[in-house]
């Protein structure tokens, strides 16, 4: 940063200026005004070689207050020191003076020793906080354009464990010809639990970026199914109970596969992949599997992700049974006939079940119509 070499000195009094320019003019270029109006002006002037300003109160045309008033709001006052020149020591005008932006107050008659060594402590201190300011400036452009190559990076991330994601989820269909429409229902059934479950309980919060997240997250809880062999998973019948216990070891299967993506592994997604992956089908009374995790020792989004599961799989035709009409699906999760599940989940649930229904499984009008003549049955049987 290049030094200010001048000293701007204003006083009506031509000796004054005189006196003050010996003391400075070996070392500054002087600069001088014989009234407020034209040190004004060279203010403006000279702004980026001012070291200091020497400013006497009483001036015509503009006093030295009139002259810091007009400077209120110029960021000049920061980087420029502006003494006031005085001959009395008024309490009244130094608290002006400094309310003003004055750094300190030159009495007359002039002590050149003094003044000199004031003047010097007062210039190098505003050189070091200018030379410190520009330091920080400095550093906080480089940490900003890190900052940026961070999210950038993120970004990059983000779209790769996407990628990964849809590519597993792929994968998924080509396995098992359900899964494919399956997963993509899990992700909008979640999204749509975990906003209800937001209106109702207070202690259940998620940022939107979190949520997106979960939901991602939530179409991999059956990646693990790629490691069942397929005599099991496109069995039409009832699976023995061998043939079960293997069909469960997807979970556990899922977070292996997980742990073999050292991208994914190291990103925000994971943790929520991997819980999400494991634990799907505990249960809150403890009796699910694959660690018997009970209550709240299940995360909310991997309880979420596992009643969306059951209820996606009770509506949806499967190569082993018909799809389950929407009233009894409900009745059935309600009954315990799936599983135990928290209640306050299952109250948010049936709150938003007709609209989830309607939202993501009657896509074409017959459906529709179907639904509507169970519904007028059930209404004239109930009547």
């Amino acid at each position: 940063m290049a030094m200010r070499q001048a000293i701007l000195i204003a006083d009506d009094i031509e000796m004054n200026r005189a006196i003050l320019r010996t003391f400075f003019e070996d070392t500054y270029e002087i600069l001088e005004a014989a009234n407020g109006a034209e040190a004004l002006h060279q203010i403006h002037e000279g702004r980026d070689s001012l070291a200091a300003v020497l400013l006497d109160i009483v001036m015509p045309e503009m006093d030295g207050f009139q002259v810091l008033e007009a400077l209120q709001g110029d960021e000049l006052l920061q980087r420029v020191p502006i003494f006031l020149i005085t001959a009395e020591n008024s309490q009244m005008a130094i608290r002006r003076g400094y309310a003003l932006g004055a750094v300190d107050f030159i009495v007359k008659p002039f002590m050149p020793e003094m003044i000199r060594q004031r003047m010097a402590n007062v210039i190098e201190l505003y050189r070091n906080r200018q030379r410190l300011r520009g330091i920080v400036d400095e550093q906080i452009q480089e940490l900003e354009k890190q900052a940026r190559q961070l999210e950038k990076q993120a970004q990059e991330l983000r779209e790769t464990n996407s990628a990964i994601i849809e590519t597993l989820a792929t994968v998924i269909e080509f396995r098992d010809c359900e899964s494919g429409e399956h997963v993509k229902r899990i992700r909008s059934l979640t999204m749509e639990l975990l906003r209800q479950m937001e209106k109702r309980l207070p202690q259940v919060q998620f940022d939107e970026e979190q949520l997106q997240l979960i939901c991602d997250a939530s179409v991999m809880h059956d990646v693990g199914k790629v490691a069942i062999p397929d005599y099991i998973l496109q069995k039409p019948g009832r699976l023995t109970p061998e043939e079960r216990a293997i069909m469960q070891e997807h979970t556990i299967r899922g977070c292996e596969i997980l742990d073999t993506i050292p991208r994914l592994r190291s990103s925000e997604i994971y943790p929520y992949c991997w819980d999400i992956c494991r634990h799907h089908h505990e249960r809150w009374d403890g009796k699910g599997y694959p660690d018997g995790l009970k209550g709240d020792e299940i995360s909310i989004w991997a309880q979420v992700v596992s009643l969306a599961d059951v209820y996606d799989a009770l509506v949806s035709k499967r190569v082993y049974k018909k799809a389950m009409e929407h009233e009894k699906a409900v009745e059935l999760i309600l009954s315990g006939g799936c599983g135990a599940f928290n209640p306050q989940l299952l109250d948010c649930f049936v709150e938003i079940a007709d609209s989830l229904y309607h939202k993501f499984y009657l896509d074409s009008p017959v459906e529709q119509l179907r639904y509507e003549r169970r519904n007028l049955k059930g209404e004239e049987t109930n009547g």
